[in-house]
């Protein structure tokens, strides 16, 4: 090969063979043409390096692995989908959109269950691939997708294009890939979606790149394609080289959505990747324009989940599991069973009170459930298999960790000991957690290790962790141990409420802890029963548990207020003698804007908001399918404001919304 353009043409035939290969299943040339192919082109390369193509299959090759991955806001926000689960929900979904689309046709596919990508597209390249995250921020994996053979370095599109899809993995590939993983004594994968998506967050790319992923497209986030239809979109993406979408097709009726879903249903066993349902889309671009969407999800889009698989398996023995709060929860361990590919061993039992009352013991068959992503469930026992051979489950009476005494209150068992050590891992998770402190970096896994190691035993050791002890830890490198030690250093002066709220006191939440924190400020634990009861939605329960924490752990809080030197924010007041003033106020339905801005611009402005509509309600602000709320207000002859009404009050009273 002497000339650039016999190099592009060999690439574009390398690029033609690997298609055929990795995405038709129906290779065009033998393993040793492949390879002969590649290595002429890699030479070419080697002494060209200027002259590289960005679409060449040598450049899907694992990089240097990665210190950690960088954060990625997508251009458009990745969705969640609302679930719906039997006729009669999809009947109601599809009304609500046949109130203003009475001729809508839907486009229907599989819901694969594995780790969802958004691809970005500059001038035809691959600029950047950012898992789901949050849905508006997600992890940069450029570098691993990129080693994925059915994700196109390049497309015959030049406009800015965000294209997103699930990142799978076959059954028989995930068999292949934890028999590898057994011999080499490491931890296998629960099921083919947690292969998946721990296979994207590897930080060595080239681990990645030997695990055969697939990536299927399914929708979009930021186009500019000149379609009306979702479908024939769909078909224009799939025309660029990506892998078809299996089973996509274009639905007229209710009818016609259920006949598809119980189609694709029979074969979810066979197929050869994991589905988890069929995903429902407003074909129209303009209609789906139109609707928009709720807080959380689409309004023109849905999930239409398979019924939960349900299997029989036997109760071994029970467990008991310590929580932060020192709560004691019965765990039952279960004889091995798969539920839609996950190994199921361990199943919650709630507490000893719904132990008594579904009269579970141990040996006993029963029913477990694994619905979704959810925990699995135990539904009930089958009595009809018991061979008097079955155990009562008896309540604890001293702490399977600590041995301490343990508290009975109503249906839960308490440790009372805030230095056992089950307490303590937990604490530390909560207070670092993203509603607490918000310690980036300082996860459940993170926290046991160096709990593990001896470098934190509570929650104060967090501010006393040295740098060089961080590197001394498997896995940790400069950049990581920098980033934890920055992050902890800016949780001082952070606002009081969040350090209450990480405290993790039992029955205090974000809500109460911002209460307490604007009402007292730091003096908030020096004060007595009357003076907390006093506050609005303050009970006994929630007072008594508030005032023996700060009780037991009093020197804790010293402790923690002298290093955080925590700081109180007042409330921005715009005009307390406007409209909203010194109103009791119910938000219902689905608002565009996030309740939790909405709750806070409306409390800034003197109004108190609650959940629940009575006759001391002053008004309900309201967004579409607002419900029993909304009916009950009208009732009662409540003022109502829907969402349009309501920002043009804020628009009078001249308030920036």
């Amino acid at each position: 090969m002497k000339d650039y353009q016999t190099y592009k043409e060999k690439v574009e035939l390398l690029t033609k063979m690997a298609y055929h290969y990795y995405v038709l299943d129906d290779p065009i040339a033998s393993d040793e043409e492949y390879d002969l192919l590649y290595h002429q082109i890699k030479q070419y390369e080697e002494n060209h390096p200027q002259e590289i193509l960005a679409s060449s299959p040598t450049q899907r090759v694992g990089m240097p692995p990665l210190d950690d991955f960088e954060k990625n806001t997508h251009i458009q926000r990745m969705w969640s989908l609302d679930d719906v689960f039997n006729f009669d929900e999809l009947q109601e979904w599809c009304q609500r959109i046949y109130k203003t689309y009475p001729q809508a046709y839907f486009t229907c596919s599989p819901k694969f269950d594995g780790a969802s990508l958004n691809l970005y597209y500059q001038n035809g390249k691959l600029i950047s691939a950012t898992t789901r995250g949050d849905g508006i921020t997600g992890e940069l994996v450029t570098q691993n997708a990129k080693t994925i053979q059915s994700i196109p370095l390049e497309i015959p599109y030049l406009g800015d294009i965000e294209i997103r899809g699930e990142v799978v993995i076959t059954k028989e590939d995930f068999e292949k890939i934890n028999n590898e993983r057994i011999k080499n004594n490491e931890t296998i994968f629960a099921n083919p979606r947690n292969a998946a998506a721990g296979s994207m967050r590897q930080l060595d790319s080239t681990i990645t790149a030997k695990r055969k992923l697939r990536f299927i497209p399914w929708g979009f986030g930021k186009h500019d394609l000149k379609f009306s239809s979702f479908f024939e979109s769909m078909q224009k993406i799939l025309s660029f080289g990506f892998y078809p979408i299996p089973f996509i097709k274009l639905c007229k009726d209710i009818h016609s959505i259920e006949a598809y879903y119980k189609e694709i249903m029979q074969m979810r066993e066979s197929y050869s990747m994991m589905l988890d349902g069929m995903v429902i889309m407003l074909d129209s671009f303009e209609a789906q324009n139109n609707l928009g969407f709720t807080i959380k999800s689409p309004r023109f889009a849905c999930a239409y989940k398979f019924p939960a698989i349900e299997k029989i398996t036997k109760i071994l023995s029970v467990t008991q599991q310590v929580g932060r709060t020192g709560v004691i929860t019965p765990v039952a361990e279960l004889q091995p069973v798969e539920i839609e590919g996950a190994t199921i061993s361990r199943a919650t039992l709630h507490n000893y009170k719904e132990i008594q009352k579904k009269d579970i013991r141990i040996n006993d068959y029963v029913i477990v459930i694994r619905s979704g992503d959810v925990i699995p469930k135990i539904i009930k026992p089958i009595y009809e298999r018991r061979n008097h051979q079955e155990i009562t489950i008896t309540a604890p009476t001293h702490c399977p960790i600590c041995k301490q005494e343990l508290l009975i209150e109503d249906i839960f068992i308490r440790c009372q000991n805030l230095l056992c050590e089950a307490r303590v891992k937990e604490s530390i998770v909560h207070f670092a957690s993203k509603k607490a402190l918000n310690i980036d970096g300082l996860g459940e896994k993170i926290v046991y290790q160096l709990f593990d190691a001896g470098i934190i035993s509570n929650i104060t050791d967090l501010y006393s962790i040295e740098y060089e002890s961080l590197l001394k830890l498997e896995g940790w490198k400069e950049k990581k141990a920098k980033n934890l030690l920055e992050s902890i250093a800016k949780t001082k002066n952070i606002e009081l409420w969040r350090v209450i709220n990480a405290l993790g006191i039992e029955h205090i939440g974000e809500g109460a802890s911002k209460k307490i924190a604007q009402s007292f400020g730091i003096a908030c634990f020096e004060k007595n029963f009357d003076e907390i009861i006093a506050l609005d939605g303050f009970g006994k329960e929630m007072t008594e548990s508030f005032l023996e924490f700060g009780k037991v752990n009093h020197q804790l809080i010293q402790m923690l207020f002298k290093i955080l030197t925590p700081t109180v924010t007042q409330h921005i007041t715009h005009n307390t003698k406007g409209f909203f003033s010194n109103k009791t106020i119910v938000l219902t339905g689905s608002l565009q804007k996030p309740r939790e801005i909405i709750k806070e611009l409306l409390e800034s402005l003197g109004a108190k908001i609650t959940n629940s509509v009575s006759k001391k309600t002053h008004l309900v602000i309201y967004g579409e399918d607002a419900g029993s709320k909304l009916d009950k207000a009208k009732e009662l002859h409540i003022d109502l404001l829907n969402e349009k009404e309501f920002i043009e009050k804020l628009q009078e009273e001249k308030i920036e919304f």
